[in-house]
């Protein structure tokens, strides 16, 4: 399958990248602008696009993210500290953020005869992101097909969407995925902060999975005071 990946550069989609890359033809790597806060992700996923030997697009929609507003990601709201599974992360949601991502790859893939565009969703996020679960993409789908019927045949790829973090890390693995150069802090520091959401979920991932974490953390601990407060 002639296949295009969603890829933000972080942990996630650039596993994706790898996996699709070793069993699939890789059409190219698709990256979005939207005024987000950790932009220096979207570096990552330019390198992964350069050591995958394939075309990387970054698309520009800063205009459409800055009508989301009230977002820890997009507005001058606070990345909060603590675990991905607390109420207190919900301020990081992006309002139809995956919807607006695979509409326009998926329109990019029909002009460009890719047979699938691939996300990298996975069960870890279906807490807060309701773009994320398995019944958006099924729904995403069947839109799609009415949305390119008789034009094309696309397929959304999304073989995260019921797994954890630590799966991900696990299937990384297995297809030479360098961790240390992805990107995963959303509060885009010179280094992964160790506190928000994103990066105890990493560190935990690494921790759950048996593999080694390459990443430089500014508190490598927190994620272990956060799971505490987490079982309370």
């Amino acid at each position: 399958m002639k296949t295009l990946v969603v890829c933000s550069g972080g942990l996630d989609s650039v596993s994706l990248a790898y996996k699709v890359a070793a069993g699939h033809k890789l059409a190219g790597l698709l990256s979005f602008d939207y005024g987000q806060r950790h932009s220096k992700e979207l570096g990552f996923a330019a390198l992964c696009a350069e050591r995958l030997s394939v075309p990387h697009r970054i698309i520009d929609i800063r205009e459409i993210g800055s009508g989301l507003s009230g977002s820890a990601l997009t507005d001058n709201v606070d990345v909060p500290d603590g675990h991905y599974a607390e109420d207190t992360m919900k301020v990081t949601v992006v309002p139809n953020r995956n919807a607006i991502f695979l509409a326009i790859a998926f329109g990019f893939a029909a002009a460009r005869r890719a047979d699938t565009v691939a996300t990298a969703v996975h069960g870890g996020d279906h807490f807060i992101y309701p773009d994320c679960r398995p019944a958006f993409t099924e729904a995403f789908q069947m839109m799609q097909d009415r949305a390119l019927d008789g034009y094309a045949n696309i397929r959304l790829y999304a073989p995260y969407v019921n797994l954890t973090k630590a799966d991900i890390v696990d299937d990384g693995a297995r297809h030479g995925t360098p961790f240390a150069e992805t990107w995963s802090c959303y509060k885009g520091g010179e280094r992964h902060c160790g506190r928000c959401g994103t990066c105890v979920e990493r560190r935990e991932a690494f921790h759950l999975s048996g593999h080694p974490d390459p990443t430089d953390y500014e508190d490598a601990d927190f994620w272990l005071d956060a799971l505490r407060r987490r079982s309370v």
